[in-house]
């Protein structure tokens, strides 16, 4: 397993920099723009533009936690002797699913119910909302 153990470890490596680079510097820029300093936006599309911009580096620094997050979690796993199991089911995880995303918790059969459960919870709150509202 000490294969698994060191891509498990080089890839939450890579993952905390990447997320240390765009917590330090980016976060800055995201705030203040790329002069330093908060500029007076020439027009609507520029302001747009900076809003968006912004949005994406809050949604790529989620993400990046959220990997850091389930990298961990795997190297737990694997201390404890459950890694390649999966949460839902207690079966073994796919072999080439465990390459692909070495931080997988689930077996595709798994997430395929986790998913689709997880769209008819949304169908069902975007539903509720909506009836709320007439």
């Amino acid at each position: 397993m000490d294969p698994i153990r060191n891509r498990l470890e080089q890839d939450l490596k890579v993952a905390v920099n990447r997320l240390r680079q765009l917590g330090g510097v980016k976060a800055l820029e995201d705030l203040l723009g790329p002069s330093g300093e908060h500029w007076s936006y020439a027009d609507e599309v520029d302001e747009i533009q900076a809003n968006e911009r912004r949005e994406i580096g809050f949604a790529t620094r989620e993400l990046l936690v959220e990997r850091v997050n389930r990298l961990a979690a795997a190297i737990e796993r694997l201390d404890d002797g459950e890694y390649g199991v999966c949460i839902e089911c207690d079966e073994a995880i796919a072999p080439a699913r465990l390459r692909v995303m070495p931080e997988v918790q689930t077996c595709v059969k798994c997430q395929d119910r986790l998913e689709r459960a997880g769209r008819h919870l949304e169908a069902v709150e975007v539903g509720a909302t909506d009836t709320e509202e007439d």
